[in-house]
């Protein structure tokens, strides 16, 4: 079982390099998608999966020993799920003032979403038994190396998705937007 718990580590790890990369550098910083018409759902979208980041990181990783948290994070994966889903769809149009979504950011959302899900899915086979053909909630109370690790970086996690999901909200105003779109005009690289 330790390995599943090593593999979600690193999986969690590469998730948020990449989140990071894309959701702060890409959409945030160089494109600023959240001021462009054709954008702003793309933004919305991404808030949302903001919002919903640090909830699934503490109900599913954190709570492991509570099986009503285990039910809410299933459904906030759900939702996670359906809002991308949504994102998706739209993106086409979203990215038509830069002439489309560049394929190498496409390749990055492929890695980022699946390393996102692989960390969900191998603590969803954790979490879950089957005995005598019945499917059974199993609670994580051995703390070996592996599982330590692995809720050292979830816990770690926690702050920096939440710090970006509150940017991502506040850039839905339009004061801080201008605010930030001022002081961003004056920073000539990236």
């Amino acid at each position: 079982m330790d390995i599943l718990f090593y593999v979600a580590t690193a999986s969690l790890i590469l998730f948020m390099v990449l989140a990071t990369y894309d959701g702060f550098y890409l959409h945030i910083w160089k494109y600023s998608l959240f001021s462009n018409t054709e954008s702003k759902f793309e933004h919305k979208t991404h808030t949302v999966r903001a919002i919903l980041f640090p909830l699934i990181v503490w109900f599913l990783f954190i709570e492991q020993s509570n099986f009503i948290a285990f039910l809410i994070g299933l459904s906030l994966v759900c939702i996670d799920l359906i809002v991308l889903a949504i994102d998706a769809y739209s993106e086409k149009d979203s990215r038509a003032f830069m002439g489309g979504l560049p394929q190498w950011e496409y390749i990055i959302h492929l890695f980022a979403n699946g390393f996102h899900f692989a960390a969900i899915i191998l603590l969803i086979v954790v979490r879950l038994d089957i005995h005598d053909g019945q499917l059974l909630f199993s609670n994580i109370t051995h703390q070996s190396t592996a599982t330590q690790w692995f809720e050292f970086v979830a816990l770690n996690t926690i702050p920096g998705a939440i710090i970006l999901a509150m940017l991502h909200i506040i850039l839905l105003l339009n004061r801080p937007q201008s605010i930030w779109l001022h002081y961003r005009s004056k920073v000539t690289c990236c």
